[in-house]
């Protein structure tokens, strides 16, 4: 296909878009859904203690969340197909890397690779739709986009379970290759080639320093109760803070900045963002400790414990679209604010799984009230985001929203183990899981209290797919239209 050329989405080409870039985010949303199941079989097979699980998560999450705005901006500039393209290959070469790592600081190494290529492989699935299909079809097109990609991470507990019990953890990697392989055959053969004209220029004086921030914040969270401090740990907290601080003046002078600081001067704005970083922090960690006390406190082998969160994921696809509905109706404040109290009881009923207590009573209930919590909130949320910010900002804004969800998810790993009084030496899960449910559970509800005070109540919104399926129109003269008709899709695809 020619260049920057739109089409139908009931063309041949028009499908074929649909399929390549949701089997690229499927891969991304598959490896997030899989690898907190995979950590106590790589622990077994590696060695490490609850320090190296967390870095298994953390270095992917690390250079993942430094790194979407840029990778967006890269497409933008370089051409969105180009770029998708090379955080395929990147993220094959990297699962290939850590299905066959000999050693825990090497799946480690692999795992910041893959989030390097992560970051060119998200922002660029919707942005080939954006790009690449007719106006009028655009809202059905991410529509079986979300869809699809809601497969992958339904399923994605139980085949990576399954993969781990029949045949070993480097699996739930290497399944990546024969994905990968297939999304760069059909995006070099139906994805035409698109680029914004008007892109600015990189800001990687910003990257590096989001970069460097949490790259060295996260290492002293997770290495000093760990190991106690040392040089390097001094050296990590030096370089965190100087990152982090020097954010806002450098980005304040650049001609072209990652994120605008004006953006951050929306009371409605500020107030959303600080309500996903508390969310997502609460549902991040206790997510992380989870799959760890089915499987070494409580003896399940790895599928059951895919199985075992499965309802939770289901519950969130088929209730998020209806909940979305309803913060259309009535706004976003209350839903917001109902929804992580919700969440808060959900995650102090998971606190109940200790030894002796069977699925029925100490682990599914806690599932479904959490999963209702996720769902009440999500849309809503996601929504807020959109109506803070004038359309023209609507595609750094996701960004934002989305990089601050991972970052939430980020912190929640490497602190909340230390916060509940985990052992990191291994061996003490059992006795401060149920603190540490406490604790996510009471920063959940943290998390309604912010939304009431932080949000407006407002008129009714457009229901909005969540963070990872957020979406910016091309043209701005269509952007109210074209997210009209995703919003309606993405309900119709996911209900």
């Amino acid at each position: 296909m020619p260049p920057d050329q739109r089409v139908p989405l009931a063309s041949r080409y028009g499908r074929g878009i649909v399929a390549a870039t949701a089997l690229g985010s499927g891969i991304a949303f598959l490896d997030g859904s899989v690898v907190n199941v995979a950590l106590p079989a790589i622990r077994r097979d590696l060695g490490g203690g609850l320090t190296a699980q967390q870095w298994v998560v953390s270095a992917y999450l690390l250079t993942l969340s430094s790194l979407l705005l840029l990778g967006g901006a890269l497409g933008d500039r370089f051409g969105r197909r180009r770029v998708y393209v090379i955080g395929l290959a990147g993220f094959s070469l990297a699962s290939l890397a850590c299905g066959i790592a000999p050693t825990t600081s090497a799946l480690i190494g692999a795992r910041v690779i893959q989030g390097v290529a992560g970051a060119l492989l998200v922002p660029g699935s919707l942005a080939l739709i954006d790009a690449s299909i007719d106006h009028p079809d655009r809202g059905r097109a991410v529509g079986m986009w979300a869809g699809l990609s809601g497969v992958s991470s339904a399923l994605g507990p139980f085949v990576g379970g399954w993969l781990i019990d029949v045949a070993s953890w480097r699996w739930v990697f290497l399944i990546n290759l024969p994905l990968a392989v297939a999304a760069v055959w059909a995006t070099l053969r139906y994805v035409p080639e698109s680029r914004d004209p008007a892109a600015a220029g990189l800001d990687l004086y910003g990257a590096g320093l989001v970069t460097a921030g949490l790259a060295g914040s996260v290492y002293a969270l997770i290495e000093v109760p760990a190991h106690g401090w040392s040089a390097a740990s001094v050296v990590a907290v030096v370089l965190g803070a100087a990152g982090l601080l020097l954010i806002v003046p450098v980005e304040e002078r650049q001609p072209h900045p990652m994120v605008p600081i004006q953006i951050f001067r929306s009371r409605q704005f500020d107030g959303v963002q600080l309500t996903t970083f508390v969310v997502y922090a609460a549902i991040s960690g206790g997510l992380f400790l989870v799959p760890l006390q089915l499987q070494e406190t409580l003896h399940y082998s790895a599928l059951e414990a895919g199985l075992a969160l499965i309802p939770m994921t289901v519950i969130t696809l088929l209730l998020s679209p209806r909940m979305g509905a309803l913060g259309q109706r009535i706004g976003p404040r209350l839903p917001m604010t109902i929804g992580p109290l919700i969440l808060a009881v959900g995650v102090a009923l998971l606190s109940r799984i200790n030894p002796g207590g069977t699925y029925a009573v100490a682990v599914l209930p806690g599932v479904l009230v959490t999963a209702v919590g996720l769902s009440v909130t999500v849309a809503p949320l996601t929504a807020a985001v959109f109506a803070s910010v004038p359309d023209e900002q609507a595609g750094v804004a996701s960004g934002v929203n989305n990089a601050v969800a991972r970052v939430a998810g980020l912190l929640a790993v490497a602190v909340l183990p230390v916060v509940a009084g985990i052992s990191t030496a291994g061996g003490g899960l059992a006795r401060g899981f149920d603190r540490a449910m406490y604790i996510s559970a009471a920063i959940a509800a943290l998390g309604g209290i912010v939304a009431w005070f932080t949000v407006r109540a407002g008129a009714p919104m457009l229901q909005q797919p969540h963070p990872a399926l957020s979406y910016a129109c091309a043209d701005p003269c269509t952007r109210d239209e074209s997210r009209r008709s995703l919003a309606d899709a993405t309900v119709d695809s996911l209900s």
